[in-house]
């Protein structure tokens, strides 16, 4: 099962549903073929994007090598996951995940309404292979909660969150967004390169999302530099991982794990290898750490007052002994949270250290970086010598249980 899969929206979906106030400013897609390849046996089918902060931003059309071209039809969906080896899939959006999450309230809201009837519309009837998700703006909370509960009468089965919100996930405003979606059992999802996108301001800051993007292009065409090799390589030691280790902290130091204990949160491509050193260390902080000694004083001495009244004074340590919940961080993740990986072989081999629940695996359909096309490659590599029980769980145990799949039923060819 894919834990990693979107759907390519119609080119005028938005252009048709939203408001007639709002459809000049509604994300669309213009669709254009070359009449040759700019390289040889390349790509001559492209489709342009047009909405605020992102105009012009173009992209190769995703194509399947001896197969039909992905087109977001539920029907050619399953196709390619019977040809992938994908029994089913939770399903997110495609480049309306640079609209649905931005600071201007009314667009975002009207753009995810949309989203939301049109996924419950075209892929509800085919829920036993496909769980899209919905999109949830975040601007205003009691319309949110609103819209989870629309949703969720729908029956539409997750809901999907920015990785970048208004306010940190760690702020108690959004417990009403947590208690709707544990009450309709609704898990929560949150996908990467979304969010943050400020359509008031300057148009030229707002790409921030695709900025990663244009400078692993850039690097590919001309010469590389010693600071160009370093920082790609940096971001594989740990910057690319300060997004989804952010959400974690905040979830689960904020408290929002402890209150709502029932509510799952899962975070979309992200990969997962850094997650073994990640909740090690979050456990490390919070206690004395052998050796350490707790009575260790530091500061500003003030030699007016006397020892006991130095208030720039304090212990080093004393800090380690007051996390403020029952459960470690490390339990709060293994017990609710899990990350999604294409291609990861370090994640798969720390299963132990994280727990099995903590990790799940899919092929980011149908996009160029996943592993659609490969799949059962790319599992043979990731999962050598990995016990069936595990990874029964890493491939689609775990995704079952949180959306509610049949993990007993055999759809599509084993990979």
């Amino acid at each position: 099962m894919s834990g990693d899969s979107h759907i390519i929206e119609p080119v005028d979906l938005f252009k048709t549903r939203l408001p007639k106030r709002l459809r000049e400013r509604a994300l669309w897609e213009e669709e254009f073929t070359l009449d040759e390849p700019i390289v040889p046996g390349g790509h001559t089918e492209f489709k342009k994007l047009h909405t605020i902060g992102f105009d012009g931003w173009t992209i190769s059309k995703y194509r399947q090598h001896g197969g039909e071209t992905p087109d977001g039809e539920p029907e050619h969906i399953i196709r390619d996951m019977d040809l992938d080896g994908v029994d089913a899939s939770v399903m997110f959006p495609n480049l309306s995940l640079f609209v649905l999450f931005t600071d201007d309230h009314e667009l975002s809201m009207a753009h995810a309404r949309v989203w939301n009837d049109y996924i419950a519309e075209r892929y509800l009837p085919h829920r036993d292979r496909l769980r899209p998700t919905a999109a949830i703006p975040l601007t205003s909370i009691p319309d949110a909660v609103a819209e989870i509960e629309r949703c969720a009468r729908l029956g539409i089965g997750a809901i999907l969150l920015p990785d970048i919100p208004p306010v940190p996930y760690w702020s108690p405003e959004y417990d009403p967004v947590w208690a709707a979606a544990q009450a309709n059992g609704l898990p929560v999802f949150f996908h990467v390169a979304t969010g943050g996108v400020k359509v008031r301001e300057n148009v030229s800051e707002t790409a921030v999302t695709v900025r990663g993007l244009m400078t692993s292009m850039n690097m590919g065409k001309g010469q590389l530099t010693d600071a160009m090799v370093a920082s790609r390589t940096m971001s594989a030691g740990g910057s690319g991982a300060s997004g989804p280790q952010g959400i974690i902290a905040d979830l689960v130091a904020g408290g929002a794990c402890e209150r709502f204990p029932d509510l799952h949160f899962s975070l979309i491509e992200y990969s997962a290898g850094w997650l073994v050193s990640y909740m090690g260390f979050m456990d490390k902080l919070w206690k004395t750490g052998t050796g350490q000694d707790p009575d260790w004083w530091l500061g500003f001495w003030d030699d007016s007052r006397s020892p006991k009244e130095q208030p720039a004074m304090g212990r080093l340590f004393a800090v380690n002994s007051r996390w403020p919940h029952p459960l470690k961080p490390s339990e709060y993740v293994r017990r609710q949270i899990h990350v999604q990986f294409a291609d990861d072989p370090t994640a798969v081999k720390a299963r132990h250290i994280t727990g099995l629940s903590t990790i799940m695996w899919g092929n980011d359909y149908p996009h160029a970086e996943g592993t659609f096309r490969s799949s059962a490659d790319c599992v043979a590599e990731n999962f050598v010598d990995v016990p069936d029980a595990d990874r029964a769980a890493i491939l689609g145990g775990t995704l079952a249980g949180i959306v509610g799949f049949d993990a007993s039923r055999k759809l599509a060819p084993v990979l």
